[in-house]
């Protein structure tokens, strides 16, 4: 791992609510276009996943979100893909991604970052604008994990393959989240969501062991439509949910390729947690980094 072009990160959890489904679709005969549904109260978006399926890549592309902020209330969101992290029981997920956060002052602050949980996110000393263009990807082979995130309105990349000891790849996911601060692996909260507006994930795709490449409404897995509301369940147990908004994604377009997550308003602001209370935690972890100021 080459420390000069990156550095640790908050540990902020990104983890998804693990509401496992309800029901389960059958891939060989249901709409492709069909997705279940379930709520978190930090992740937005889709994941795939089915029995017996495993994932080797993930890709997908968005537009790097601005957000509105408002003085004396820090505010955090961040737009990723990842494989792994679905499953209830996981304790690994590999994922790149951006983040637009609110700082204390009221000002935007955009950054990069990849995380392989368990271990803390890495900064990726990268600088994006709102409103840049971005394609990212995550391919695990055995227990390498390669990520690429390029930023194509200013034509900077962003390449990095790290070993990791534990992998999850029964899942896929392209998600939109509200990062969750821990002070301990078993104490955490889910920080407030700024309000970006909406973010567009399209060319969004994986890629199984198997070699079969397909869209999230893919008839070989299952897909699941995640919503972020209070109700649900955060990835990372007994976390407690702190100015907890919502956040809703579309039905899929683009023959299942692409759909929009929206901001749907919001609580009251989470406080400021001190640099020493941010750690590495197992589960899905996100990333807000240092506290902008």
């Amino acid at each position: 791992m080459s420390c000069d072009s990156i550095s640790p990160r908050v540990s902020r959890r990104r983890g998804l609510t693990l509401v496992l489904l309800a029901f389960a679709l059958s891939a060989a005969s249901a709409p492709a276009a069909l997705a279940d549904s379930t709520q978190s109260s930090n992740w937005a978006g889709y994941a795939i996943h089915r029995s017996g399926v495993s994932f080797t890549k993930v890709i997908g592309a968005w537009r790097q979100p601005s957000a509105t902020c408002t003085a004396g209330s820090p505010a955090y969101s961040s737009a990723w893909v990842g494989l792994g992290g679905y499953s209830e029981t996981s304790k690994a997920l590999e994922q790149i991604g951006s983040e637009a956060d609110c700082s204390a002052s009221g000002k935007v602050v955009s950054s990069l970052w990849y995380e392989i949980v368990p271990a803390a996110s890495r900064t990726i000393r990268v600088k994006v604008n709102p409103g840049d263009d971005l394609t990212a990807s995550v391919t695990v082979t055995g227990h390498s994990v390669r990520l690429q995130l390029d930023d194509l309105t200013r034509q900077r990349s962003f390449t990095k393959t790290v070993h990791a000891s534990t992998v999850d790849v029964s899942s896929a996911d392209w998600i939109l989240e509200a990062p969750s601060e821990c002070a301990d692996s078993f104490s955490c909260r889910t920080l407030t969501l700024a309000d970006f507006g909406s973010t567009t994930f399209s060319r969004a795709s994986a890629v199984t062991t198997a070699g079969h490449t397909g869209r999230i409404a893919d008839r070989r897995w299952n897909a699941t439509k995640i919503t972020l509301a209070a109700s649900g369940r955060p990835f990372i147990d007994s976390s407690a949910n702190s100015g907890v908004v919502s956040a809703s994604p579309s039905p899929l377009a683009a023959q299942g390729s692409s759909f929009t997550v929206t901001y749907r308003g919001s609580s009251a602001p989470s406080p400021a947690v001190s640099n020493t209370q941010r750690r590495a935690s197992t589960a899905m972890i996100v990333r807000p980094r240092l506290m902008p100021r």
